[in-house]
Protein backbone atom coordinates (compact mmCIF):
# COMPACT_ATOMS: atom_id res chain seq x y z
CA UNK A 1 0.00 0.00 0.00
CA UNK A 2 1.73 3.12 -0.87
CA UNK A 3 1.95 6.16 1.61
CA UNK A 4 -0.88 8.09 -0.32
CA UNK A 5 -3.46 5.29 -0.03
CA UNK A 6 -2.53 4.98 3.46
CA UNK A 7 -3.13 8.83 3.98
CA UNK A 8 -6.58 7.99 2.00
CA UNK A 9 -7.15 5.44 4.79
CA UNK A 10 -6.28 7.47 8.29
CA UNK A 11 -8.44 10.77 7.06
CA UNK A 12 -11.27 8.02 6.19
CA UNK A 13 -10.78 5.91 9.35
CA UNK A 14 -11.05 9.48 11.57
CA UNK A 15 -13.59 10.69 9.77
CA UNK A 16 -15.83 7.24 10.00
CA UNK A 17 -17.25 7.57 13.55
CA UNK A 18 -18.35 11.09 12.96
CA UNK A 19 -20.37 10.05 9.62
CA UNK A 20 -21.73 7.35 11.57
CA UNK A 21 -23.02 9.15 14.21
CA UNK A 22 -24.62 11.67 12.23
CA UNK A 23 -25.85 9.24 9.95
CA UNK A 24 -28.16 7.37 12.95
CA UNK A 25 -29.15 10.68 14.79
CA UNK A 26 -29.68 13.32 12.49
CA UNK A 27 -29.78 11.39 8.92
CA UNK A 28 -32.35 8.70 9.94
CA UNK A 29 -34.63 10.72 11.80
CA UNK A 30 -35.06 13.67 9.43
CA UNK A 31 -35.26 11.08 6.77
CA UNK A 32 -37.69 9.13 8.63
CA UNK A 33 -40.02 12.55 9.84
CA UNK A 34 -40.09 12.92 5.91
CA UNK A 35 -41.41 9.17 5.16
CA UNK A 36 -44.05 9.21 7.92
CA UNK A 37 -45.78 12.68 6.41
CA UNK A 38 -46.88 10.36 3.40
CA UNK A 39 -48.22 7.55 5.91
CA UNK A 40 -51.44 7.56 7.88
CA UNK A 41 -49.38 7.58 11.36
CA UNK A 42 -51.37 7.18 15.01
CA UNK A 43 -50.99 5.93 18.11
CA UNK A 44 -52.46 2.70 16.94
CA UNK A 45 -49.23 2.69 14.82
CA UNK A 46 -47.54 2.13 17.60
CA UNK A 47 -49.36 -1.27 18.36
CA UNK A 48 -50.08 -2.67 15.00
CA UNK A 49 -46.74 -1.38 13.45
CA UNK A 50 -49.14 -0.37 10.14
CA UNK A 51 -48.86 2.90 8.56
CA UNK A 52 -50.73 3.08 5.48
CA UNK A 53 -49.27 5.21 2.78
CA UNK A 54 -51.67 7.69 2.31
CA UNK A 55 -49.80 10.17 -0.42
CA UNK A 56 -50.03 13.69 -0.12
CA UNK A 57 -52.82 13.58 2.02
CA UNK A 58 -51.67 14.84 5.28
CA UNK A 59 -49.93 17.87 3.02
CA UNK A 60 -53.07 18.78 1.86
CA UNK A 61 -54.79 19.11 4.74
CA UNK A 62 -52.87 20.29 6.86
CA UNK A 63 -52.30 23.42 4.29
CA UNK A 64 -55.93 23.69 4.37
CA UNK A 65 -56.55 24.15 7.77
CA UNK A 66 -56.55 27.94 8.61
CA UNK A 67 -54.84 27.76 11.59
CA UNK A 68 -51.44 26.26 9.51
CA UNK A 69 -51.66 29.63 8.05
CA UNK A 70 -51.90 32.05 10.75
CA UNK A 71 -49.40 29.84 12.63
CA UNK A 72 -47.27 30.60 9.76
CA UNK A 73 -47.75 34.14 9.74
CA UNK A 74 -47.37 34.00 13.85
CA UNK A 75 -44.30 32.49 13.42
CA UNK A 76 -42.67 34.52 11.05
CA UNK A 77 -43.28 37.82 12.98
CA UNK A 78 -42.62 35.98 16.36
CA UNK A 79 -38.97 35.02 14.60
CA UNK A 80 -38.25 38.53 13.15
CA UNK A 81 -39.84 40.38 15.98
CA UNK A 82 -37.76 38.31 18.60
CA UNK A 83 -34.26 38.20 16.23
CA UNK A 84 -34.40 42.06 15.99
CA UNK A 85 -34.82 42.63 19.82
CA UNK A 86 -32.42 40.36 20.86
CA UNK A 87 -29.52 41.59 18.39
CA UNK A 88 -30.08 45.01 18.55
CA UNK A 89 -30.24 45.31 22.53
CA UNK A 90 -27.22 42.48 22.61
CA UNK A 91 -25.14 44.79 20.57
CA UNK A 92 -25.95 47.56 22.67
CA UNK A 93 -24.99 45.94 25.87
CA UNK A 94 -22.30 44.33 24.41
CA UNK A 95 -21.01 47.79 22.72
CA UNK A 96 -21.66 49.31 27.03
CA UNK A 97 -19.67 46.27 27.95
CA UNK A 98 -16.52 46.71 26.10
CA UNK A 99 -15.12 49.61 28.33
CA UNK A 100 -13.79 48.30 31.60
CA UNK A 101 -15.59 50.83 34.45
CA UNK A 102 -16.36 49.00 37.97
CA UNK A 103 -18.22 46.51 38.60
CA UNK A 104 -18.59 45.46 35.03
CA UNK A 105 -18.11 42.02 35.21
CA UNK A 106 -20.86 41.27 37.69
CA UNK A 107 -23.43 43.21 35.93
CA UNK A 108 -22.09 41.32 33.12
CA UNK A 109 -22.69 38.18 35.26
CA UNK A 110 -26.16 39.01 36.40
CA UNK A 111 -27.29 39.86 32.84
CA UNK A 112 -26.24 35.88 31.54
CA UNK A 113 -29.24 35.03 34.37
CA UNK A 114 -32.23 34.58 31.87
CA UNK A 115 -30.25 32.29 29.67
CA UNK A 116 -29.97 30.14 32.88
CA UNK A 117 -33.02 29.85 34.32
CA UNK A 118 -35.23 26.99 32.83
CA UNK A 119 -37.50 28.02 29.91
CA UNK A 120 -40.89 26.47 31.62
CA UNK A 121 -39.71 28.35 35.09
CA UNK A 122 -39.08 31.49 33.61
CA UNK A 123 -42.76 31.33 31.29
CA UNK A 124 -44.18 30.87 34.69
CA UNK A 125 -42.79 33.76 36.32
CA UNK A 126 -43.63 35.85 33.30
CA UNK A 127 -46.77 34.41 33.82
CA UNK A 128 -47.39 35.67 36.81
CA UNK A 129 -45.71 39.12 36.16
CA UNK A 130 -48.23 39.73 32.96
CA UNK A 131 -51.58 38.21 34.64
CA UNK A 132 -54.27 40.67 34.04
CA UNK A 133 -55.41 41.01 37.23
CA UNK A 134 -52.86 40.33 39.76
CA UNK A 135 -49.99 40.83 37.79
CA UNK A 136 -47.16 43.19 38.88
CA UNK A 137 -46.51 45.07 35.61
CA UNK A 138 -50.14 46.20 35.77
CA UNK A 139 -49.57 47.16 39.38
CA UNK A 140 -46.11 49.02 38.77
CA UNK A 141 -47.94 50.60 35.62
CA UNK A 142 -50.97 51.42 37.91
CA UNK A 143 -48.49 53.14 40.44
CA UNK A 144 -46.70 55.41 38.22
CA UNK A 145 -49.82 56.71 36.24
CA UNK A 146 -49.05 55.33 33.07
CA UNK A 147 -52.82 53.38 32.56
CA UNK A 148 -55.83 53.45 33.83
CA UNK A 149 -57.16 50.48 33.09
CA UNK A 150 -55.90 46.90 33.51
CA UNK A 151 -53.78 45.64 30.10
CA UNK A 152 -54.73 42.05 29.47
CA UNK A 153 -51.05 40.89 27.96
CA UNK A 154 -51.74 37.43 27.56
CA UNK A 155 -55.71 36.78 27.15
CA UNK A 156 -55.90 39.51 24.41
CA UNK A 157 -55.49 38.63 20.95
CA UNK A 158 -54.09 42.08 19.70
CA UNK A 159 -51.48 42.07 22.45
CA UNK A 160 -50.20 38.47 23.34
CA UNK A 161 -48.04 37.98 20.41
CA UNK A 162 -46.22 40.78 21.14
CA UNK A 163 -46.38 39.79 24.82
CA UNK A 164 -44.60 36.33 24.00
CA UNK A 165 -42.21 38.15 21.36
CA UNK A 166 -41.56 40.36 24.30
CA UNK A 167 -40.44 37.49 27.17
CA UNK A 168 -38.68 35.80 24.03
CA UNK A 169 -35.93 39.20 23.34
CA UNK A 170 -35.37 38.85 27.26
CA UNK A 171 -34.38 35.34 27.16
CA UNK A 172 -32.79 36.02 24.27
CA UNK A 173 -30.59 38.91 24.97
CA UNK A 174 -27.78 37.12 27.40
CA UNK A 175 -26.82 34.42 24.14
CA UNK A 176 -26.58 37.64 21.65
CA UNK A 177 -24.81 39.88 24.11
CA UNK A 178 -21.80 37.26 25.24
CA UNK A 179 -21.00 36.24 21.74
CA UNK A 180 -20.94 39.60 20.12
CA UNK A 181 -18.80 40.95 23.33
CA UNK A 182 -16.74 38.25 22.34
CA UNK A 183 -16.27 39.58 18.51
CA UNK A 184 -15.82 43.35 19.57
CA UNK A 185 -12.89 41.79 22.18
CA UNK A 186 -11.07 40.42 18.48
CA UNK A 187 -10.73 43.24 16.74
CA UNK A 188 -7.41 45.16 17.23
CA UNK A 189 -7.33 48.38 19.58
CA UNK A 190 -5.00 49.63 17.15
CA UNK A 191 -7.32 50.23 14.79
CA UNK A 192 -9.54 52.19 16.89
CA UNK A 193 -6.31 54.53 17.75
CA UNK A 194 -5.77 54.85 13.91
CA UNK A 195 -9.35 56.00 13.73
CA UNK A 196 -9.03 58.62 16.40
CA UNK A 197 -5.78 60.04 15.06
CA UNK A 198 -8.14 60.71 11.80
CA UNK A 199 -10.71 61.80 13.83
CA UNK A 200 -13.55 59.71 13.42
CA UNK A 201 -16.26 60.14 16.08
CA UNK A 202 -18.33 57.20 17.84
CA UNK A 203 -20.70 56.63 14.82
CA UNK A 204 -18.09 56.59 12.23
CA UNK A 205 -16.00 54.38 14.22
CA UNK A 206 -18.65 51.92 14.79
CA UNK A 207 -19.50 52.18 10.89
CA UNK A 208 -16.42 51.71 9.62
CA UNK A 209 -14.15 49.75 12.03
CA UNK A 210 -16.43 47.91 14.61
CA UNK A 211 -19.47 46.74 12.07
CA UNK A 212 -17.11 45.65 9.17
CA UNK A 213 -15.22 43.69 11.61
CA UNK A 214 -18.25 42.00 13.67
CA UNK A 215 -19.66 41.00 10.02
CA UNK A 216 -18.73 37.13 10.62
CA UNK A 217 -19.91 36.48 14.47
CA UNK A 218 -23.08 38.77 13.51
CA UNK A 219 -23.85 36.29 10.44
CA UNK A 220 -23.55 33.42 13.09
CA UNK A 221 -25.49 35.01 15.87
CA UNK A 222 -28.15 36.08 13.29
CA UNK A 223 -28.04 31.91 11.68
CA UNK A 224 -28.01 30.37 15.78
CA UNK A 225 -31.22 33.15 17.14
CA UNK A 226 -33.08 32.16 13.84
CA UNK A 227 -32.85 28.61 14.05
CA UNK A 228 -33.44 28.37 18.26
CA UNK A 229 -36.26 31.05 17.47
CA UNK A 230 -38.12 29.88 14.89
CA UNK A 231 -38.21 26.51 16.77
CA UNK A 232 -39.42 27.88 20.36
CA UNK A 233 -42.42 25.57 22.13
CA UNK A 234 -41.88 25.87 25.66
CA UNK A 235 -42.47 29.44 26.02
CA UNK A 236 -45.44 29.93 24.15
CA UNK A 237 -47.39 26.62 25.77
CA UNK A 238 -46.22 27.93 29.46
CA UNK A 239 -47.77 31.48 28.52
CA UNK A 240 -50.64 31.21 25.88
CA UNK A 241 -51.07 27.65 25.34
CA UNK A 242 -51.11 29.14 21.73
CA UNK A 243 -54.44 30.98 22.61
CA UNK A 244 -56.38 33.33 22.53
CA UNK A 245 -58.29 32.86 19.49
CA UNK A 246 -55.56 31.04 17.93
CA UNK A 247 -52.95 34.45 18.19
CA UNK A 248 -49.82 32.87 19.52
CA UNK A 249 -49.74 29.94 17.56
CA UNK A 250 -46.81 28.86 16.10
CA UNK A 251 -45.44 26.20 13.60
CA UNK A 252 -43.82 24.41 16.90
CA UNK A 253 -47.29 24.52 18.30
CA UNK A 254 -48.93 22.93 15.58
CA UNK A 255 -46.47 20.30 15.77
CA UNK A 256 -47.34 19.62 19.60
CA UNK A 257 -50.95 19.90 18.54
CA UNK A 258 -51.19 17.69 15.79
CA UNK A 259 -48.64 14.64 17.42
CA UNK A 260 -49.31 14.57 21.39
CA UNK A 261 -52.38 16.13 21.27
CA UNK A 262 -54.85 14.69 18.37
CA UNK A 263 -52.05 11.71 17.88
CA UNK A 264 -51.62 12.21 14.27
CA UNK A 265 -48.17 11.90 13.72
CA UNK A 266 -48.37 11.87 10.06
CA UNK A 267 -49.65 15.52 10.09
CA UNK A 268 -47.08 16.49 12.56
CA UNK A 269 -44.38 15.50 10.73
CA UNK A 270 -45.76 17.98 8.15
CA UNK A 271 -45.26 20.65 9.97
CA UNK A 272 -41.98 19.74 11.35
CA UNK A 273 -40.94 19.24 7.54
CA UNK A 274 -42.27 22.24 7.21
CA UNK A 275 -40.31 23.87 9.83
CA UNK A 276 -36.65 21.75 8.77
CA UNK A 277 -37.20 23.33 5.33
CA UNK A 278 -37.64 26.94 6.80
CA UNK A 279 -34.10 26.44 8.70
CA UNK A 280 -32.38 24.90 5.65
CA UNK A 281 -33.32 27.64 3.47
CA UNK A 282 -32.04 30.09 5.84
CA UNK A 283 -28.91 28.28 6.51
CA UNK A 284 -28.23 28.34 2.90
CA UNK A 285 -28.53 31.91 2.64
CA UNK A 286 -26.26 32.15 5.61
CA UNK A 287 -23.75 30.16 3.48
CA UNK A 288 -23.60 31.95 0.51
CA UNK A 289 -23.58 35.05 2.02
CA UNK A 290 -20.57 34.32 4.39
CA UNK A 291 -18.75 32.76 1.31
CA UNK A 292 -19.39 35.81 -0.67
CA UNK A 293 -17.87 38.08 2.72
CA UNK A 294 -14.73 35.92 2.30
CA UNK A 295 -14.23 36.22 -1.56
Amino acid sequence: MTVRARSRLAKWAFLLPAIVYLAAFFGYPLINNVVMSFQHYTAATFFTGEAPFVGWANWRAVFADPVFGRAAVNTVLFTVGSLVGQFGIGLLLALYFRRNFPLSRLLRSLLLLPWLVPLVAAGMVWRQILDQEGGVLNEFLHATGLISQNIPWLSSPQVALLSVVLVNIWIGIPFNMVILYGGLQEIPSDLYEAGAIDGAGRWRTFRSITWPMLRPVVAVVLLLGFIATVKVLDIILVLTGGGPANSTESLSTQVFQNSFMNLDFGRGAVVGNVLMGACLVFAVIYLRTNRKEVS
